[in-house]
């Protein structure tokens, strides 16, 4: 038997049918069109991942430190203070006009 020998060299030659060709053509611009969307979703994920991540941290830091009156206070929390305050003082002002009377009535007994 003799077996034939295949060499390729500069002066080889292939011949190949232009359906062919373009069949390879178009597959190989669909990969590399499939290859960047694939890569461009996954830049944009990422970038959703980092976002979402500083979101996160954000939403941590508020949630400890807003309690604590570190970030401030709303404007309305200023003027139920205020309300609070002056509440308190008439409380104060009955509570004496009360302890006052509660005396004087155990005077006369």
């Amino acid at each position: 038997m003799t077996e034939k020998q295949l060499a390729l060299t500069e002066k080889s030659q292939l011949t190949i049918d232009v359906k062919t060709l373009v069949g390879i053509l178009i597959t190989l611009l669909t990969l590399a069109g499939v290859y960047f969307t694939l890569t461009s979703q996954i830049a944009a994920l990422q970038l959703d991942v980092i976002r979402m991540q500083d979101s996160v941290e954000m939403n941590e830091e508020f949630r400890i430190k807003w309690p604590r009156g570190e970030l401030g206070a709303l404007p309305d929390d200023a003027v139920q203070d205020l309300n609070i305050e002056y509440l308190q003082k008439e409380v104060d002002v009955l509570q004496e006009e009360l302890d006052d009377h509660v005396d004087e009535h155990k005077d006369r007994e």
